[in-house]
């Protein structure tokens, strides 16, 4: 269901809405979105919601994840955008019937989540941002860790394991995979660009037909002409910019 599409943060059920009808495959229920969690600061919780969508947990707070289970959410992302609720230790996913995604990025802290129980692995990026140097790089770093595990003889996977902090038995099965033992790079979740921008509208559904047609660059140049004005982007070589994809490991 979610392969090849397009996740949507969302707060208002106005939002949910336009993302519903731009061909999102599903919305992520906010409290607040991540640009007006950098700009307004405090503690940032789970989102109460009453419908069923891909919800936000803190890291570590199993009993936020237990609650989101309960009220009937298909997903529950362990997130490092809300404060975290424990600095050294994540949620066992074990204990849950719902699936949970988490975020990455490299191989070691992809195969740490997977062990934990993740169902789905996204890579961190800088959330509320508007820049994506950090997501491009998260990518970058996990595909490169995997094309270099598979070119590895197998009695270097234990050393290779050992200096990524990964389980020996996932790290082996990555390589024998060529990809992560999970859903790989097949879709995309979309943040603050969408409703802090001009027309919100018009750029969710150019954002799922760029997904749809990555590989046509005519159909990309038509659906990136005409979007309005853009998010206001965050400089990330300013020492002063709180980095959450650096709050758990």
């Amino acid at each position: 269901m979610l392969r090849g599409g397009v996740i949507m943060d969302v707060v208002t059920p106005e939002q949910a809405r336009i993302a519903e009808e731009a061909g999102a495959c599903a919305v992520m229920a906010l409290e607040r979105v991540p640009a007006d969690i950098r700009a307004q600061g405090g503690v940032a919780r789970m989102t109460r919601r009453h419908y069923p969508v891909m919800a936000k947990a803190r890291i570590g707070h199993f009993v936020e994840a237990q609650i989101l289970e309960a009220i009937g959410v298909d997903y529950v992302d362990e997130s490092e955008v809300l404060t975290p609720a424990d600095d050294a230790n994540h949620i066992n996913k074990h204990n849950f019937r719902i699936p949970f995604v988490c975020g990455c990025r490299d191989l070691g802290e992809a195969l740490r989540r997977i062990r934990e129980g993740a169902a789905m692995i996204r890579t961190k990026g800088e959330a509320g941002t508007g820049n994506i140097i950090e997501a491009v790089r998260h990518v970058r770093s996990v595909m490169g860790n995997i094309r270099v595990l598979r070119n590895m003889d197998d009695d270097e996977v234990f050393s290779f394991a050992k200096s990524i902090a990964a389980p020996y038995d996932l790290v082996m099965q990555t390589k024998q995979l060529g990809r992560l033992p999970v859903l790989g790079c097949d879709g995309v979740f979309v943040g603050s660009g969408i409703f802090k921008s001009g027309d919100p509208s018009k750029r969710a559904r150019a954002i799922v037909q760029a997904v749809t047609h990555y590989s046509d660059p005519e159909i990309l140049a038509d659906v990136s002409s005409g979007l309005g004005e853009a998010m206001v982007g965050i400089n990330l070589n300013d020492d002063k910019v709180e980095r959450f994809a650096s709050r758990s490991e």
